[in-house]
């Protein structure tokens, strides 16, 4: 890995030393850079949890990927830039069926700075802009919303909130146990042939904006949203690749094949 092409990747110019100004930067410039996408499925592009192939992907050939790409590679750099950070488990309450996923179903990450903990996660649509500090039931609130972390037994979960004082939306749940960027092979495999998978349901591209909002590619619709407001505009199949060109940074490879089909719940219901 060359850190200087992985920085000019995600635009950031900032120091490189550990420190929480550093993570903050490095967190935010991702996620405004690098697209949380499923389009290598929609290609027929096999995904493999190998570091050289995820940094060839995303950062010389400038394309996004889901949790296990992006986080895994944004660990990489994290650990080769100083910081003590680890990987752990997650399982992601879909927004369309309300079901959590199986076990080891999201990689998020863990940074212990100054003895304190904060969570990032660079690899999820809908997710905070900055690192959340590891607090339970503390709101933080950011320019794209309030969150909010809870935490039963030794089980956290994580909640996004429309108002301050009120009960929100769980996004996902997830617990401190380290795990290694090849634990999650198997589940890296479900995400691309399950049919109760987001990723083989739809082909998305999401990225985030400087001003707290989202602008999201899906099947045949550009969607922008910030905060309750929401705009949608219906592409047709020859406008697809340009879209994902000009607003995303995205230039696809293979037969590209659009989809947006309903997620049916997965066998066994929590």
């Amino acid at each position: 890995m060359e850190i200087s092409q992985y920085l000019h990747r995600i635009g950031y110019e900032g120091p490189a030393q550990p420190s929480l100004e550093t993570l903050h930067c490095l967190h935010c410039r991702h996620l405004l850079s690098v697209p949380f996408e499923s389009l290598s499925i929609h290609c027929g592009e096999p995904i493999a949890l190998k570091l050289p192939l995820l940094y060839d992907k995303i950062v010389r050939r400038h394309r996004g990927g889901f949790c296990f790409e992006l986080n895994g590679l944004f660990l990489w750099l994290l650990q080769v830039l100083g910081f003590n950070a680890k990987a752990v488990a997650g399982r992601v309450r879909n927004r369309f069926t309300g079901h959590y996923g199986p076990p080891l179903d999201h990689m998020v990450i863990l940074v212990e700075l100054d003895r304190h903990h904060f969570l990032c996660d660079v690899g999820f649509g809908e997710g905070f802009l900055e690192p959340l500090e590891l607090k339970s039931e503390v709101e933080q609130v950011q320019r794209n919303g309030i969150f909010w972390l809870g935490l039963k037994e030794d089980t956290w979960v994580l909640e996004r909130r429309e108002l301050s004082g009120r009960e929100g939306r769980p996004l996902y749940q997830f617990t401190l146990e380290e795990k290694k960027l090849e634990d999650f092979t198997g589940m890296c495999l479900y995400h691309q042939t399950s049919p109760s998978s987001i990723f083989t349901c739809k082909s998305f591209c999401s990225l985030h904006k400087e001003d707290g909002g989202r602008l999201t590619y899906m099947g045949w619709r550009l969607i922008s949203t910030m905060g309750e407001k929401r705009t949608e505009t219906i592409l047709q199949g020859h406008q697809i690749p340009a879209v994902l060109r000009e607003k995303f940074g995205t230039q696809l490879s293979g037969n590209f094949k659009p989809k947006d089909e309903a997620i049916p719940p997965p066998p066994q219901e929590d």
